[in-house]
């Protein structure tokens, strides 16, 4: 047979990519199994399989068994069934092939065919194969079926097999029949207790946490008592379901089961208090646990640096340090972002050597965090340093130096370095483009808002709710609110955030158009989403644009009595900026004097611009001036806007005075500066800054607006006075 098959001379026409093909064969079949190993793409199987048809091979079972595998294998499954039909005469392997294929796409009636078939013939598959034929019975919840083949596996003895024995026991537990499950378990001699354990696991692995109490439930019906296993994986699927509620029921378990001592289950326990946001519960826990590693630090540094509380964060470091358990690259990860908060330059130095003399710093995710660090501690220069270090950099490390160079008014050199990190060749998520979009917004590029719009839909990154709510208010802030609504209507209404609405009604309340602001307000109350501070805030603002001193005043009324929301300094500010632009300094006044907490500088400011616009240069004027010197002791403008006060009430002492103190100081108030495209060209302007080619035209323009206001104002006396109380 041998001599045969070389006389063939099958390697001759065989392509040269099969090198590795023995050129002298002693085993012919198994050699033609490992090159339909090799054949990793269906044209290559396609040409050996040819061969085999040349040769007259494609009637040997061996080979057609595994090419059928191989064709499944590839995704080709009409092909295997081509095979399957092609044979004159099949015998069990190639059965076992053909009903394998079947069963693993999902073909569960065709391969319960070719059993049956089978079964008829006396013909029974391997051990290997029945596992397939039991999960497609599992599939169609065929139990009746189902136990005829258990009845086949017993009597061939197949049922001594592990692989066989799972196979059954999830046959029987997909089709509800417990009865037969526990007897298939018992009679493998199984621990049952792992058996659970794997079904409440694999439950949670699928995504069904829901599932894996229904599971538990079950378990303890039969008086199975759970274990430290048991409890990790029902804690895990706690997190997933977010049910604090069932957390607190299952430490009740531990606590009963007398697991509280297991260092595994503290930290399972530890970690979803921590995911669910219960840091009380969690820090509690932490206290009590008679044994803790540095895996329940981390987790505990980590919750108090991820909940907004960096400096419980560090202080936690620190005591970790104390109790001589050493840090470790889980643990400088939150330790950086808590210092990152806290702006520490000095602690984030030390970190940053730790990092290094522990060779903490051979993941990118180290330096990504350093990045954000140094540029939230205005150490612009570490930061690029460290990305221009960084070999393997990734899309949050160019999303990080991006956001730094925005945060510190660099808009040029963000948008250079987006530009950069497309050519580099990588992938731009939506977190990016949130980030850039702030840089177009602050020099007025209208044209890149509208490029990185189209880049984010032909992407399919548009699908997110907070890129679509960052769009809309970069259109906003371009002065396209046409364009903004538009990204607001197509949102569906069950997609709708509380983010999505108060994006739209703050870019309305910054245009001055406060009847869509209040029209959309109630909108949002109709549609079930609950009004927060920020939503109060953008009305405000809209009450504030428009003089809307009835309607600030309802606002702040319905924010306190109808949702509970104590008003924070920004809309104290707000109300008195509003009332101080109607001219009702005294109830400014006195509203700031019932504040439930000390007023800054955002509720001071207006009220001394209030008192300027009015020619209020009273005691008043003068004691918000002082309070706002105070306050921002190194802000030029509170010193000119005082000397304005005083020149205005005819106070020249003091108008000498202020101007000698900030000659004598160095104190210098920053231009304002504005930018506008048109047609893709960026044009800027200063104040009374006349560099511009047309800036004849421009100010011939606002002479015209000035005069136009002023007639309005004339018709219109409420305008005026600052009146209006709609």
């Amino acid at each position: 047979m041998l001599k045969t098959l070389r006389s063939l001379n099958l390697l001759q026409p065989f392509p040269l990519k099969f090198k590795n093909f023995p050129t002298i064969q002693t085993q012919p079949f198994s050699s033609f199994s490992s090159l339909l190993d090799l054949c990793t793409k269906p044209q290559l199987l396609q040409q050996v399989h040819a061969r085999f048809i040349l040769h007259g091979l494609h009637q040997n079972p061996p080979l057609s068994s595994k090419l059928i595998d191989c064709y499944a294998n590839l995704g080709h499954l009409n092909l295997s069934q081509q095979i399957f039909a092609s044979i004159n005469d099949s015998d069990r392997v190639v059965r076992n092939a053909i009903l394998r294929s079947l069963s693993k796409f999902g073909e569960s009636k065709k391969a319960l065919l070719v059993y049956q078939e089978m079964v008829m013939k006396c013909m029974y598959p391997d051990e290997c194969t029945y596992p397939f034929v039991l999960n497609s019975c599992s599939h169609l919840s065929d139990i009746e079926y189902g136990k005829k083949v258990h009845g086949h596996v017993v009597k061939l003895g197949f049922d001594a097999y592990d692989l066989v024995g799972s196979a059954l026991s999830e046959m029987y537990r997909r089709c509800g029949d417990f009865g037969n499950l526990e007897e298939v378990v018992e009679g493998e001699g199984v621990n049952y207790l792992a058996y659970w354990n794997s079904l409440i696991f694999e439950a949670y692995q699928n995504g069904n946490a829901e599932e894996s109490f229904q599971v538990f439930k079950r378990m303890r019906m039969e008086r199975i008592k759970p274990d430290s296993v048991t409890v990790i994986n029902l804690l895990r699927s706690t997190v997933v379901l977010k049910s604090l509620k069932a957390g607190k029921v299952i430490h009740c378990l531990v606590v009963v089961g007398y697991l509280f001592e297991n260092l595994s289950v503290n930290t399972a326990l530890l970690s979803m208090y921590s995911k669910l946001g219960s840091l009380e519960h969690a820090r509690l826990l932490f206290e009590k646990m008679p044994e803790r590693d540095c895996v329940v630090w981390n987790i505990m540094i980590s919750a108090y640096s991820q909940n907004g509380y960096p400096k419980e964060s560090m202080e936690l470091l620190i005591h970790m340090r104390r109790c001589g358990v050493r840090a470790d690259l889980f643990t400088s990860i939150p330790a950086i972002s808590s210092i990152a908060e806290l702006k520490c330059l000095e602690w984030g130095k030390q970190m940053h050597a730790h990092v290094i003399r522990n060779g903490l710093d051979y993941q990118v995710s180290v330096h990504n965090s350093l990045i954000d660090m140094y540029c939230k501690s205005n150490q612009l220069e570490a930061a690029q340093k460290i990305f221009d270090s960084v070999k393997d950099k990734t899309v949050v490390s160019w999303s990080s130096m991006i956001k730094g160079y925005i945060s510190h008014e660099r808009s040029h050199d963000a948008l250079s370095l987006f530009n950069n990190m497309k050519l580099e060749g990588f992938k731009v998520d939506s977190v990016t483009i949130i980030n850039v979009l702030p840089a177009c917004v602050d020099i007025g590029a209208l044209e890149q808002v509208k490029y990185l719009h189209g880049f984010s839909v032909k992407s399919g990154l548009n699908l997110t709710s907070s890129l679509n709510s960052a769009l809309l208010i970069s259109y906003a802030k371009c002065g396209c609110i046409d364009m903004a609504r538009k990204l607001f209507d197509e949102e569906e209404l069950d997609c709708k955030d509380v983010i999505t609405w108060n994006s739209m009604i703050s870019a309305y309340s910054k245009h001055g158009e406060w009847p869509h602001c209040f029209e959309l307000y109630n909108k949002m109350k109709q549609s079930g989403v609950k009004p927060d501070g920020v939503t109060f805030l953008g009305l405000l603002t809209a009450c504030v644009n428009s003089g809307l001193v009835r309607k600030g005043w309802e606002c702040l009324k319905e924010m306190r009595e109808s949702y509970g929301y104590q008003p924070n300094q920004e809309h104290y500010g707000c109300m008195v900026d509003l009332l101080g632009r109607a001219g009702h300094i005294s109830e400014a006044e006195e509203l700031i004097r019932t504040m439930p907490f000390k007023p800054d500088a955002r509720v001071w400011g207006p009220l001394l611009s209030a008192c300027k616009m009015h020619s209020e240069t009273g005691v008043v004027a003068v004691f918000a001036a002082e309070k706002l010197v105070s306050m921002e002791p190194k802000n030029a403008g509170n010193y000119i806007l005082l000397s304005n006060i005083y020149a205005a009430a005819g106070k020249w002492d003091g108008v000498a005075k202020m101007r000698s103190f900030l000659r004598d100081s160095g104190f210098k108030k920053t231009p304002g500066c504005s930018w506008l495209e048109i047609n893709g060209q960026v044009h800027e302007f200063r104040v009374a800054d006349r560099s511009h080619p047309r800036s004849v035209h421009i100010y011939t323009i606002l002479g015209n607006l000035e005069l136009e206001i002023m007639e309005a104002r004339h018709q219109r006396p409420e305008l005026a006075s600052g009146q209006t109380t709609h």
